[in-house]
């Protein structure tokens, strides 16, 4: 029988004791199963009404609010009057329904902002509520703080229990991040040409003779002007590739600095793009047209979306679509001047001496 010297008994015990320790945090970290509500479903009747909540609101107490209004074939952002993004709407609804306790908080009103499950009533609550409203009811959640990566404190609105749940859900109460962002892609394997108006320096237009033709040539530069690179003019034919929008605002408010670009394809889309700048925003308005059966439809959509809207859009994307000539030419070269007159010989040390 192998004996353990006092060192290996020590080693083996230190061992022990770690294990002993890791197990007692491991279960530490998980919620007691027997916990008063664990697994629960939060909001129980949801799960069954989900197709028929017609309206979510969603607001914060700084007065920030989303209002999710639903149509026969999507959502509609109610500020905006633009259409939502769908997707993220339904996901909301179903992560709500699946909301199941992992255990009880607090019920004492006075400990309710620890975990932001307060009332949303003052510009100092930092909880989100939501409201879920269906014909004749409405269901009513105050979103707290997250904890962790995988759950959220909640309270029932009018309710005295807080809960730790999951799924973790953070809503958003700015209209902006609700809305449908995809605008066009357009890529400049499509594009023949494009004539820029920009806000400074001469029209031009980047064009190609064919789809095969891989850069985009620009006729006409300024004498003794040549582009910076045989792929300058590329970046312009492909400005309306994956464009998305920020915000959106009804069409006629105000700006300066208005700017133009027409996008024609090869088979037969022209989009008309037109640029204006508000203080620090940057804004755009699409206007498509058809000479082909197969983007008449395609134009029609485009029409239909934007038609009487301004899109906002990233500066660097403004800057691209309305980019001035002199951004895709390459520096002129230094022009040698000449000393006009007779050259005046200077006069050696010995001429000075002698004068």
């Amino acid at each position: 029988m192998m004996r353990l010297g006092s060192r290996g008994l020590a080693a083996l015990l230190a061992a022990g004791v770690v294990v002993i320790a890791l197990a007692l945090w491991v279960s530490s970290r998980k919620p007691p199963q027997d916990a008063a509500g664990a697994g629960q479903l939060v909001l129980p009747a949801l799960e069954s009404s989900i197709n028929g909540v017609t309206q979510v609101r969603i607001s914060k107490g700084d007065g920030t609010r989303t209002t999710l209004e639903k149509r026969a074939a999507d959502w509609i952002i109610g500020e905006r009057g633009f259409p939502a993004d769908s997707s993220r709407v339904r996901k909301l609804l179903l992560d709500l329904a699946d909301l199941k306790v992992v255990e009880e908080k607090t019920s004492d009103p006075a400990n309710y902002a620890e975990l932001g499950v307060e009332d949303v009533t003052s510009p100092r609550s930092s909880g989100t509520l939501i409201d879920l409203i269906e014909p004749g009811q409405t269901a009513s959640l105050i979103i707290g703080k997250p904890s962790g990566m995988q759950s959220s404190y909640v309270r029932v609105a009018k309710a005295k229990q807080s809960l730790l749940v999951t799924p973790q859900v953070i809503p958003d109460a700015d209209p902006r991040h609700w809305l449908d962002d995809s605008v066009i892609d357009l890529p400049e394997t499509r594009v023949e040409d494009v004539r820029v108006q920009p806000a400074s320096g001469p029209a031009y237009t980047v064009m190609r003779n064919s789809p095969k033709q891989l850069d985009f040539t620009v006729p006409d530069l300024p004498k003794g002007r040549q582009l910076s690179s045989v792929t300058a003019a590329n970046a312009v034919a492909d400005a309306l590739s994956s464009l998305t929008l920020d915000d959106v605002r009804k069409a006629g408010a105000g700006g300066t600095d208005p700017v133009h670009a027409t996008f024609q394809t090869f088979d037969g889309l022209t989009v008309d793009v037109s640029g204006l700048k508000d203080g620090a925003s940057r804004y755009i308005t699409l206007s498509a047209k058809s000479s082909s059966k197969v983007t008449e439809g395609e134009a029609q959509k485009l029409n239909s979306r934007f038609g009487g809207w301004q899109i906002e859009v990233l500066g660097y994307r403004y800057d691209s679509l309305f980019q001035p000539l002199d951004g895709l030419l390459a520096k002129p070269a230094a022009v040698k001047t000449k000393t006009r007159g007779r050259r005046v010989k200077a006069k050696s040390g010995a001429e000075k001496a002698a004068s």
